[in-house]
């Protein structure tokens, strides 16, 4: 069985290469489903022109298939709901300056 908890570790060292938060700080990971040994995720980016759309979700499919039990690894990229900063966990909103 593969551990909800080592692909949410897995997520948080996947960073967008634009902005030093990693993709769980910034809210992007919306959905994480393990099926026998396949792990789906559902994220999104911070805007749908995002220039680093593949390297961003190459790179999660790759810190997740390094996990071991996972035979697959499928990475859908949603766009809605929209992504904005009031996602971002309270570490990503200090890092980046959104606290008031």
């Amino acid at each position: 069985m593969i551990d909800e908890k080592k692909v949410w570790q897995a997520l948080a060292n996947c960073y967008d290469p634009e902005i030093p938060i990693n993709i769980v700080d910034l809210g992007l990971v919306y959905d994480i489903r393990i099926d026998d040994n396949a792990v789906n995720i559902k994220m999104t980016l911070t805007a749908p022109g995002c220039p680093m759309h593949s390297v961003i979700a190459q790179d999660v499919r790759a810190k997740i298939s390094a996990i071991e039990g996972v035979a697959d690894a499928h990475v859908d990229v949603v766009w809605e709901p929209p992504w904005n900063p009031s996602m971002m966990s309270e570490e990503g909103k200090v890092k980046l300056g959104f606290t008031e």
